[in-house]
């Protein structure tokens, strides 16, 4: 059972994700268990799927729209966002629209080539789990969510930017407007 960061702790990955063969074909779906299934097999399984066993989850890949799915999002336990290159950066806005546009409140995950380095940015999108690259220590990786102290942007876990959270309250405790 893999090791993963999930709501800033580590825990026990208890989900079996399900890849597309290498010829492309979905993958067999097993009759029991916790599954994450690829955004096509759901889109052509979704009755099947709904009726089995165990919880369901559903990844994206970075081109894939998640308003292709957003009529479904309460059907999911979990979503998860598949970084397919170190340097890929669409699943950031892919998280941002998840929760923002579309309300998810679920489980957000980062799956493929998340890395340590990427953490803190990747929960500001509203990531709030995260399966590492293998060669990716997880608990050496807690401690990027304390390199920065604070963000200057908005963000999902800071709706409002340095700026604006400055001059909400003064040093001396009193509020201003």
């Amino acid at each position: 059972m893999a090791t993963i960061i999930k709501d800033r702790q580590l825990a026990a990955d208890n989900w079996q994700l399900l890849k597309p063969a290498a010829d492309g074909g979905l993958p067999p779906l097993p009759q029991t268990g916790d599954v994450i299934v690829p955004r096509a097999l759901w889109l052509e399984r979704r009755e099947a799927l709904s009726f089995r066993a165990g919880r369901l989850g559903v990844w994206l890949d970075s081109h894939e729209e998640p308003a292709s799915i957003a009529g479904d999002l309460d059907r999911f336990a979990l979503v998860a966002v598949n970084f397919p290159a170190f340097t890929d950066g669409r699943g950031y806005s892919i998280a941002r629209l998840l929760r923002e546009r579309h309300g998810y409140k679920g489980e957000l995950r980062a799956i493929g080539e998340v890395v340590r380095d990427h953490l803190f940015f990747m929960a500001s999108c509203g990531f709030d789990a995260f399966l590492l690259r293998e060669d990716q220590d997880p608990e050496a990786a807690l401690a990027a969510f304390g390199d920065f102290s604070d963000a200057y942007q908005a963000s999902v876990e800071r709706p409002l930017p340095l700026f604006r959270r400055r001059f909400l309250v003064s040093p001396d405790g009193m509020e201003w407007s």
